[in-house]
């Protein structure tokens, strides 16, 4: 879009928000519906029939012909099964219907989603319900209302319901707090989100030679190119013509849907970039982050490449993450983490900062475990990602301010110091009070917090579900605390000093790639959890149960459900992986390796040893392939623990010692033999 009144029009052209909502609903109901959002209670019937009515309407005057409840099942993807609008009327003719009951429930197949053990394969009901916070748009001719999925038992079986539910804890929480620190105006809480995509782009021309790529997101073999990101030339580089001319046509599909791209870079990585939308309510974000990543997918189809979001599709370069970046505000539209012009001195602020700490502190393998699965292993812990320990850094100015607190002494700030660049500078820059640490999993950047840990690949709702659920049960904790009290206000300050001083070990503000830190994170009582093996049983420990069960995020069977699901998806991917390269290396590389010992002239001293090195790697990969599959058979034939055990440690060593030959064997056999493109290729034919 270039800015024209007309072209500014088609932003939210296929969003049924709340302007568009306003021109098809008549005001009475539009208004009840406001209140019903606000005060988070059921709609009437006759309100819903409205919205129903002017929904049909608009999505019929829009091209839509079917109608679809859009969820998010625990796959982690997206789901719909369309229903046509038209249906007969019973004298040889037809009508268009759409009423209350087709927008508020509909009966998907629920045993064929991950379910945990929640449903049997022969017990199939389940219900997606109208989520009346989440805006219906068009896609594809098809109108998609944003709905919640449960069992017939009534048990959750998708991401957003629990993130509903930790938006509806923490407004709880942080309105009693507020109205002890004497906050009588604000109402309702919002918790703000932006999260940043990162993504790869391939021809796809060349996707479609690998099946490591088609089948596991990411290549299970392949030599370094010689150029990787030495250089640092293409972080922020000037973008080539043909994702440029991607990224415009994503913008668009992404403004007819309402998302706002608010920033598209280079990454550091070759073939990488990144988007990052404006910041809007969790809920909205989580919906907008799954449209993202499905219009990246299909715009980049259409011109001939391939978006990837896997966390690391490529070895050696860096990997791909999805920086969340979470903030809570007041329906006043006062931000609780704004430290203002006077930090120190901010009690509502400091009282926050405290609990979120606090949270952090005692509940960091909830937020590890959010972030934990298969392709995630591949990227934390590099030299493009955070460590998997978990700490928070907040910058030296805060840092000093909280160390003042606990000392109980009078804080001193700086005042803001220009930034010096020569005397030719037209515009005077002041200095930020904190500078960034991109090695921190948890980062406070001003007035949010950064989790950094996310992958490019997952969904957004359980990380800001967790980090919802954290902060409101250290809130609520607070809030009882306080109202014990005979002088709420006067507790406050030697509550937040007790606070911070007991979980100060949890800031962090060094290096966090430094191969010191995880010897002092020891010493400090912070856990590395290394691996998603290491992670999952950490899950369902008494300490996470209590909260999510507490704080009304899940039931014990939902629970147990996560679980099995968590562990059941890590061993199938590995298992998928490691067949996969089986697949490759049998009828492809080993082919390829005789094909080229065919060629050898051995008459010349060179080509003798080139066939003497290449039967060798070649007899290595043979064998090895053959211990792979021994130990692939066993995974597949255990159960539970056990089989994770082997999926994550034995499997992929068997799989690390095949990549390692088929990489040499890349490096050496004549390019005219080799069956697969090239990191080389991949990477830099665009």
């Amino acid at each position: 879009m270039k800015g024209t009144e007309e072209e500014k029009k088609r932003f939210g052209a296929l969003l049924f928000d709340a302007g568009t909502m306003s021109r098809y609903i008549p005001e009475a109901s539009m208004e009840c519906w406001r209140n019903c959002v606000r005060t988070r209670t059921v709609l009437p019937e006759n309100v819903a029939d409205d919205i129903a009515d002017g929904m049909k309407r608009w999505a019929l005057e829009n091209g839509a012909t079917h109608y679809t409840h859009w969820f998010q099942p625990l796959t982690g993807e997206t789901a719909e099964k369309h229903e046509g609008f038209l249906v007969p009327d019973g004298e040889g003719g037809c009508r268009m219907e759409f009423s209350r009951r087709e927008l508020v429930r509909g009966e998907p197949d629920a045993s064929s989603f991950p379910s945990g053990g929640l449903r049997s394969t022969f017990e199939a009901r389940g219900y997606s319900a109208w989520d009346p916070t989440s805006f219906a748009f068009i896609k594809d001719g098809v109108l998609c209302i944003p709905t919640v999925f449960l069992a017939y038992s009534g048990e959750v079986l998708d991401k957003k319901t629990p993130l509903l539910r930790s938006q509806e804890a923490l407004n709880t929480q942080a309105l009693r707090v507020l109205r002890l620190l004497g906050d009588a105006g604000s109402e309702s809480i919002r918790v703000n989100v932006g999260a940043e995509q990162e993504y790869f782009l391939i021809p796809k021309a060349l996707y479609e030679k690998r099946e490591d790529l088609k089948l596991c997101g990411r290549t299970l073999i392949g030599a370094d190119a010689p150029k990787k990101q030495e250089l640092e030339d293409h972080y922020f580089g000037a973008i080539k013509p043909e994702v440029i001319a991607f990224m415009h046509d994503v913008n668009e599909a992404l403004w007819e849907l309402g998302i706002c791209a608010k920033t598209e870079h280079n990454e550091v990585a070759p073939a990488q970039y990144e988007m990052a939308p404006f910041f809007t309510d969790a809920n909205t974000a989580n919906d907008q982050n799954q449209l993202t990543m499905e219009v990246m997918r299909r715009t980049a189809d259409r011109h001939g490449m391939v978006c990837l979001f896997n966390e690391k599709p490529f070895a050696g370069i860096n990997g791909s993450g999805k920086h969340v970046n979470w903030s809570v505000a007041t329906d006043q539209g006062e931000n609780l983490f704004s430290p203002g012009s006077t930090p120190a001195e901010n009690t509502r602020f400091l009282l926050f900062l405290a609990a979120f700490l606090k949270g952090v502190d005692e509940y960091p393998e909830l937020l590890r475990c959010s972030c934990a699965y298969a392709g995630n292993d591949q990227r934390l812990g590099g030299q493009e990602a955070p460590p998997a320990v978990i700490s928070v850094f907040v910058g030296t100015e805060l840092e000093n301010v909280i160390d003042a607190i606990i000392r109980e002494t009078p804080y001193v700030g700086r005042e803001a110091d220009p930034l010096l660049a020569g005397k030719d500078v037209l515009l005077s820059l002041s200095r930020d009070n904190t500078d960034r640490n991109r090695t921190s999993p948890v980062a406070f950047t001003g007035n949010k917090f950064e989790f950094r840990m996310p992958g490019a690949s997952q969904s957004i709702a359980t990380p800001v579900t967790y980090l919802n659920t954290i902060l409101a049960g250290e809130l609520k904790e607070i809030a009882d605390e306080l109202e014990q009290s005979a002088a709420p206000k006067e507790a406050v300050k030697p509550l937040t000093r007790r606070l911070l001083k007991d979980h100060r070990r949890i800031l962090f503000s060094g290096n966090g790639y430094d191969p010191s830190w995880p010897a002092e994170a020891e010493k400090r009582g912070l856990r590395n959890l290394r691996t998603t093996a290491e992670t999952i049983p950490e899950y369902a420990s008494e300490k996470n149960v209590r909260l999510l069960t507490e704080n009304g995020i899940y039931s014990l069977r939902e629970i147990a459900s996560r679980n099995e699901i968590h562990q059941e998806k890590y061993c199938g991917i590995r298992i998928i992986e490691a067949r996969t390269m089986l697949m490759m290396i049998r009828r492809r590389i080993l082919g390829a390796v005789s094909a080229n010992l065919a060629a050898v002239d051995r008459s010349f001293t060179f080509e003798k040893r080139i066939a003497e090195d290449t039967g060798a790697r070649g007899n290595r990969l043979f064998n090895a392939a053959d211990a792979l599959e021994k130990v692939l058979a066993r995974a597949e034939a255990l159960e539970g623990e056990e089989k994770l055990a082997v999926c994550s440690g034995e499997l992929l060593e068997r799989m690390a010692e095949c990549r390692k030959i088929c990489d040499e064997l890349e490096k050496t056999l004549d390019a005219r033999f080799w069956p697969y493109p090239t990191y080389t290729e991949l990477l830099f034919s665009i």
